[in-house]
């Protein structure tokens, strides 16, 4: 049985009857602000207030998508949970999304490859009432005509999440990523004329780091913003403006802007190496760190923006088969490059269980780096719940009780193959006893991506 998604702001936020929509839609698109594009967007970023407050300035955008009509086949939107709480990105549980202008098909097998990604889960609660992707699929429909829809309504989640997930249905020139967002809320006329200037500014500079203050699509558009560098892409402001200048009053209004991506002939995109080369990078980054540390020559460090952006590494050092030294970070709070050199270092000299290496040992020494994965918050009732949740071999595991804190990466599974004795153990690394457990007791999950060099 084929399940729709019927309209929930039909009526409100636009027009529910679909001679009247239609027309008014086509009105809006034929008045755009903004200056003409000379390359076709490859990405939007457009408001989802009610069309007669925003309807304007999306209309600045989807004008532009005209000559793309029969180019264009398929649509990823993504715009923030209104109503609904979710972890990561939501797909819907629908087959088509339908507005009075007639049924869009979902596309079924770009939303089969999501469901691998851990960032992704289905909710048919988060997108029954949310507003944020309907507002945009009449214009949509009246400038594309037909094409099929991959709806994602994004919760709590980082850039680097929405960047993972749109590479994977980032496509050709048949795919159109579309972010829904407002700008700034509710401050009055000229505050907010200041205020969405600096944050467009934000934008055009590709600067991944908004705040939901600034714009409450801030999370889907830092990870557009991320995926726009990664790909070459620039930004082009094509209108920005606000409630008051629409419909609305100038002691409380919201920002509205729209922007396109479109290909910078300036910018050669830095092609994300493989898997085993990112592994050979970064186990070369570790061993020159140390190597630097006693003075000897290191390869300078190679300019590449995946090891500019965010990571969270441990690295691990053997020799001889035995532990001499493990440090790493849990979170990602600086560059995935720099992280694994001051790791690196870090396992060489300041792991308090052992001596600090020496420069007689360094060819002895085996390199592994595990790149994690963000931290995942387990909901358990229990011990027993948790125990039962975890996936030996799989998750690395960070244990939280107060001032007590400690973490095992998956590997700890080689020597501690059961689950009981897998978080037993764990506790008594934070400090407590084996059988301890208390309703303070926060569990996260992590997974990782393992290297190690020959030999380990």
């Amino acid at each position: 049985m084929t399940i729709v998604r019927p309209p929930a702001v039909a009526g409100t936020f636009y027009p529910g009857g679909a001679a009247v929509l239609e027309r008014d839609v086509t009105d809006l698109l034929a008045h755009p602000e903004g200056a003409a594009l000379t390359q076709a967007p490859k990405a939007l970023i457009v408001p989802h207030a009610g069309y007669v407050y925003s309807g304007p300035i999306a209309a600045s955008a989807y004008a532009r998508l005209a000559p793309l009509r029969g180019r264009i086949s398929r649509v990823v939107l993504l715009g923030p949970a209104h109503y609904v709480e979710v972890r990561g990105l939501a797909l819907p549980k629908a087959d088509r999304f339908r507005t009075p202008l007639g049924e869009i098909p979902l596309d079924a097998e770009a939303m089969h490859l999501l469901d691998a990604s851990p960032f992704v889960v289905r909710s048919a609660a988060a997108h029954a009432p949310e507003h944020s992707l309907e507002v945009q699929l009449p214009f949509l429909q009246r400038v594309l005509g037909d094409f099929a829809l991959v709806p994602l309504v994004v919760g709590e989640s980082s850039a680097e999440e929405v960047a993972d997930v749109l590479d994977v249905v980032w496509g050709g020139d048949e795919t159109l990523i579309v972010i829904s967002s407002d700008l700034s809320h509710y401050l009055t006329d000229q505050r907010a004329r200041d205020a969405d200037q600096r944050t467009v500014t934000d934008i055009l500079a590709l600067n991944h780091h908004l705040g939901h203050r600034q714009a409450c699509g801030a999370t889907p558009i830092n990870g557009l913003l991320l995926t726009a560098h990664r790909h070459g892409l620039r930004a082009v402001a094509l209108d920005v403006r606000n409630s008051s200048q629409t419909a609305g009053d100038a002691d409380r209004v919201v920002g509205y802007a729209s922007i396109a991506f479109v290909p910078d002939a300036a910018v050669v995109p830095d092609p994300m190496p493989s898997i085993e080369a990112q592994g050979t990078i970064l186990l070369g980054l570790a061993r020159s760190a140390i190597a630097a540390s006693f003075g000897l020559d290191a390869p300078p460090v190679p300019e590449a923006h995946w090891l500019a952006e965010p990571g969270a590494t441990f690295v691990t050092l053997t020799r001889r088969g035995a532990l001499c030294g493990c440090i790493g970070s849990i979170e990602a709070r600086r560059p995935l490059g720099e992280d694994v050199q001051e790791n690196a270092v870090a396992a060489a000299f300041q792991d308090p269980r052992f001596r600090p290496l020496r420069r007689t040992e360094l060819d002895e020494v085996r390199v592994e780096v595990s790149v994690l994965s963000p931290p995942e918050p387990m909901v358990v009732a229990s011990e027993a719940d948790a125990i039962a949740a975890l996936r030996p071999h799989v998750d690395g595991l960070i244990f939280e009780h107060g001032r007590h804190r400690s973490v095992y990466l998956p590997q700890v599974w080689e020597q501690l193959p059961q689950p009981r004795l897998f978080l037993a153990h764990l506790k008594e690394k934070a400090g407590l006893s084996a059988n301890f457990w208390a309703p303070g007791v926060k569990l996260s999950r992590f997974t990782v991506t393992k290297f190690e060099e020959p030999g380990a």
